[in-house]
């Protein structure tokens, strides 16, 4: 277990606040990086990264590796709320990620428990398919 206290910087509690803000959204790095740029208060890729990486360990932030395609996304989580679990759909054509905040989902995951003996990890889990964009121009 890890006692040393950390301090907090500047760059910490702006990134914090930003995704805080965006709440129910993921963002890359880079989002993260363009929003700081058109405020004209830019923050370099690396502490940017670092600072995701702290909160990620803390439990602040979930971070979801998509594929090896696409760039890491980080999501607020807050630790003091009720956790949320969040699953994605990717579309195949386009790359468009949705998060899949669904309560039907539970019913999904409950079968799979009970019926499987399975446990779902939704940080992990992305479902792929067409988009409804996509999907329109292949009908």
């Amino acid at each position: 277990m890890n006692t040393k206290a950390r301090y907090t910087t500047k760059h910490y509690e702006e990134i914090s606040s930003y995704l805080k803000k965006e709440h129910g959204s993921h963002c890359t790095a880079q989002d993260i990086c363009d929003h700081f740029r058109t405020l004209g208060r830019p923050i370099s890729t690396t502490t940017v990264y670092r600072q995701l990486e702290r909160l990620v360990e803390e439990g602040v932030v979930n971070k979801y590796i998509i594929d090896s395609s696409s760039p890491a996304c980080f999501e607020y989580n807050g630790k003091d709320e009720e956790e949320v679990s969040c699953y994605h759909c990717k579309c195949e054509k386009c790359g468009t990620l949705i998060h899949l905040h669904c309560d039907e989902m539970q019913s999904f995951i409950h079968h799979l428990s009970e019926e499987h003996h399975f446990v779902l990890n939704p940080a992990r889990t992305v479902f792929y398919g067409l988009c409804e964009k996509c999907a329109a121009e292949v009908l």
